[in-house]
């Protein structure tokens, strides 16, 4: 199977700027709205977030999830599979 960046998200989610636990909140809530096999696409520029809160989230609900550091941007691409 190829990698989730590679697919085309069935959403986009912009939390540049938010801190946890607001971004963590507003995927929860975008996640929940999605059905089965969505890809969710975000932009965070949370260190935190990106390396614990988020993984942790997807971990628990058994989502795939993916990121990618854009050094020119600042920030990450998050990807995020709900099962």
């Amino acid at each position: 199977m190829d990698d989730l960046k590679s697919r085309t998200p069935t959403e986009i989610l912009d939390v540049l700027g938010r801190d946890c636990p607001y971004s963590l909140i507003m995927i929860k809530k975008t996640m929940e709205k999605l059905p089965s096999g969505a890809i969710l696409k975000i932009f965070c520029d949370s260190p935190a977030s990106v390396e614990d809160s988020i993984p942790r989230y997807c971990e628990k609900h058994g989502y795939a999830f993916e990121s990618v550091w854009l050094e020119e941007e600042g920030n990450w691409e998050i990807y995020i599979q709900k099962t």
